[in-house]
């Protein structure tokens, strides 16, 4: 069974520092209870500074999984954590990206706080918010693709009022190829 290394990723600038390593224990709690795998932080930031559009104050998302995938263990499953925006060329945004059916995968804390909408701080909601996308996009290493079903973990989420409706958890259709592979 693959364990799961959590990186914070940052660009360098201490104005824009990577989420806090108690978003990161939190997480990594949540996701080993998910998993039933071991769930590690690694405490050296890597810096995704290449990725940056400065035009577009947001870091290409494909590339940084790129590069984090050549630069860690193959045999351990790579979760990404960044407060910097996100983006692929096609969207405006994205709230994470993952390799499917790979080890890598990669999420974004800055639209799931209300902060960047205007509304007062919501701690728990954000830290909710983030254990569900980290938990949808490392379902995405495993193979499984968006879900029809809006309450599944699976289901696609292009707003955070998408994410705020749906569970954390896996619909039973979602759960079989992660169960198979002795995951459950």
């Amino acid at each position: 069974m693959k364990p799961i290394y959590l990186i914070p990723l940052s660009n360098g600038n201490p104005a824009e520092p990577p989420p806090g390593l108690d978003a990161l224990e939190n997480l990594a709690v949540r996701l080993a209870r998910m998993f039933r795998t071991p769930c590690q932080i690694r405490p050296d930031p890597f810096d995704i500074s290449f990725a940056e559009d400065a035009g577009r104050h947001q870091y290409h998302s494909t590339a940084i999984l790129q590069r984090l995938e050549r630069a860690n263990d193959p045999d351990a499953r790579i979760l990404g954590v960044t407060s910097l925006d996100l983006y692929v060329p096609v969207l405006t945004f994205v709230f994470g990206e993952a390799q499917l059916d790979g080890n890598c995968a990669i999420v974004s804390t800055a639209r799931l706080r209300e902060e960047f909408y205007g509304m007062p701080r919501q701690e728990e909601l954000a830290r909710e918010r983030l254990a569900k996308e980290a938990v949808h996009e490392l379902g995405h290493t495993f193979g499984l693709r968006h879900c029809a079903d809006w309450r599944c973990v699976m289901a696609s989420s292009h707003a955070v009022e998408r994410l705020d409706v749906k569970t954390a958890e896996f619909c039973k259709s979602c759960r079989k190829p992660v169960f198979e592979n002795g995951y459950w």
